[in-house]
């Protein structure tokens, strides 16, 4: 069984910051490997047990990225595939879920693709949804578990609001995943950490995914952010005191002053 897991180094803080063309200035921040795609990792490693077969990785981004791709390949993954060029500067989710869906159709074909659900720095959610509809396969999100695999369907626990629901699809298909809230996630062993330096680590460019590169980078990105700040600070509400009537009656009055009721 081949199995890939969409992966994203994120800056190790909320307090990021963009410039005038709404791309995220990485310069100076910490970066670490995204939550919710170290979760999705941890997942296909353990299908992998069940199953057998082989798990990749692959992350579109800057050079600095290979620190989190390395963590992935000591924590257990087989092999890397890191697409960086100057031409995908820039990208919204739509542009890089289409940069991303030709890698995976160059490296695979892959029987599960795996994402985190959503990235810390944007928290969208929309790169695993797009990367399968570009290739048109199943998908679905906010997957808790992989229940089973069998007969070409994988079967999955995904969160609802009120609940849980048992989704199953046809292989191929790509999970979005979430972790539940016992998870605990894993470190590298020293062990894990000096296999992953002779795992396969390959680099890709754009002219190695082919497509069209007018869908690529910034010019291919059909949103732009505008403008990003931290919403305002609610203002304390007003405590009343005394008795409970007394109250009431205080309450009753300072929403009649603000014309909230007649």
């Amino acid at each position: 069984m081949k199995i890939l897991v969409l992966v994203k180094q994120v800056p190790d803080t909320t307090d990021v910051k963009f410039n005038e063309n709404g791309v995220m200035i990485r310069e100076g921040l910490q970066s670490i490997l995204n939550m919710f795609d170290q979760f999705a990792l941890e997942e296909a490693l353990r299908i992998r047990e069940m199953y057998g077969g082989e798990v990749s990785v692959m992350t579109l981004a800057p050079e600095q990225a290979k620190t989190a791709m390395q963590k992935c390949l000591a924590l257990g993954a087989d092999k890397a595939y890191h697409i960086s060029d100057r031409a995908f500067g820039g990208s919204d989710t739509l542009a890089t879920s289409y940069a991303l869906s030709l890698a995976v159709q160059k490296t695979g074909p892959y029987d599960i693709i795996f994402a985190g659900n959503q990235a810390t720095d944007g928290d969208t959610g929309h790169i695993g949804p797009q990367v399968a509809e570009w290739m048109k396969i199943p998908h679905t999100s906010y997957v808790e578990r992989v229940e089973k695999i069998e007969n070409g369907t994988i079967t999955v626990k995904s969160l609802l609001e009120d609940g849980y629901r048992m989704i199953e699809m046809k292989l191929p298909a790509l999970v979005a995943c979430i972790p539940p809230p016992n998870f605990e996630y894993s470190n590298p062993s020293m062990s894990g950490i000096i296999k992953a330096k002779n795992k396969p680590y390959i680099w890709m460019k754009a002219d190695d995914i082919d497509g069209d590169k007018s869908k690529f980078g910034l010019n291919g990105s059909p949103t732009r952010v505008v403008k990003m700040y931290p919403p305002p600070k609610r203002e304390r509400g007003q405590i009343f005191t005394g008795d409970y009537s007394e109250s009431v009656r205080k309450i009753i009055e300072h929403l009649k002053e603000k014309k909230v009721i007649e």
